[in-house]
């Protein structure tokens, strides 16, 4: 177990912190960082508690963009009035994450560090195209979320040497919606068995951008360019979503699994949360109801 748990009030304390202390590690939420020391799985000799830096906290829109923290928690998303208006997907999957003690204290950057391939609000910024901020001491760099992952588990952003201090996600304008789904076990705190954001843009009555990402379909967020390949330039409608969504099926590569179903079960199920994200994304961004085939 850790000998020393410092506080930082700075991103520059923090680093220096990392820096003096061979073996340290930053804490935030520590909702798994904490169970794998426990259980043995991983040796820190120093936590660095970046709860109490400000600037690590914030949520707001500026030049075009959203902000957000890389310490702010799953709570704070799930109920901001500015999150739930321009990135409602972002908004629905931090309120599906864990309980409510979880989402207290479990943050945006601890779920993309932590690099499991369904973390939910990870599988959103995926979808929403957002971008990290990364601190270290040699300096700062951006870096797509999409491109944060070694492997399941394995993340780009070494928490023992650096730190994400914000995302951002461009915000496309008018006509643009986003939607989250998610199938899990009927009891609570349920890992998903699969989850899907999608983001769409509709301008004089045809798509014009999309993103679809799903999990757990391959060792990271699955971002199927060919299902949203099939949507742009179209009229939303159910037949072309149901198309997308059978695209996105075919591409996902799921795993057989005790935990989440059979892989070819969750292959059909990618194909029904995909049509009913698309379908709630395509009637926001429309303000009309879209029916799909079945209802």
């Amino acid at each position: 177990m850790p000998q020393q748990y410092l506080f930082a009030t700075t991103t520059a304390a923090c680093l220096e912190l990392l820096a003096a202390n061979p073996g340290a590690r930053i804490i935030a939420g520590g909702t798994d960082l904490v169970i794998d020391l426990k259980e043995e799985k991983r040796r820190v000799t120093t936590l660095v508690d970046i709860t109490r830096i400000p600037e690590l906290k914030i949520v707001r829109e500026e030049n075009d963009q959203i902000v957000l923290g890389g310490a702010v928690t799953h709570t704070m998303i799930a109920t901001s009035s500015l999150i739930r208006e321009k990135l409602p997907a972002l908004a629905a999957a931090a309120a599906a994450v864990g309980s409510p003690q979880v989402r207290n204290v479990g943050t945006l950057a601890g779920n993309v560090v932590n690099a499991q391939p369904a973390a939910d609000t990870a599988v959103v910024l995926v979808a929403l195209g957002g971008v990290a901020t990364i601190l270290g001491l040699e300096g700062e760099r951006q870096v797509p979320v999409a491109d944060l992952y070694a492997g399941v588990g394995r993340s780009l952003v070494d928490p023992g040497r650096e730190m994400i201090t914000r995302f951002t996600v461009d915000l496309w304008g008018e006509g643009e919606a986003s939607a989250f789904a998610r199938l899990s076990p009927r009891r609570a705190l349920s890992l998903p068995m699969l989850n899907v954001a999608v983001r769409v843009q509709v301008v004089d009555g045809r798509c014009t951008r999309a993103r679809i990402c799903v999990a757990p379909v391959a060792p990271q967020p699955f971002l199927c360019e060919e299902a949203a390949a099939v949507l742009v330039g179209q009229e939303p409608d159910a037949g072309v979503i149901t198309r997308a969504a059978a695209t996105a099926a075919a591409a996902a590569r799921p795993r057989d699994s005790l935990l989440r179903g059979s892989s070819a079960y969750r292959k059909d199920m990618t194909a029904v949360l995909v049509a009913r994200a698309l379908g709630a994304a395509f009637s926001r961004a429309t303000s009309r109801k879209i029916a799909l085939h079945g209802e």
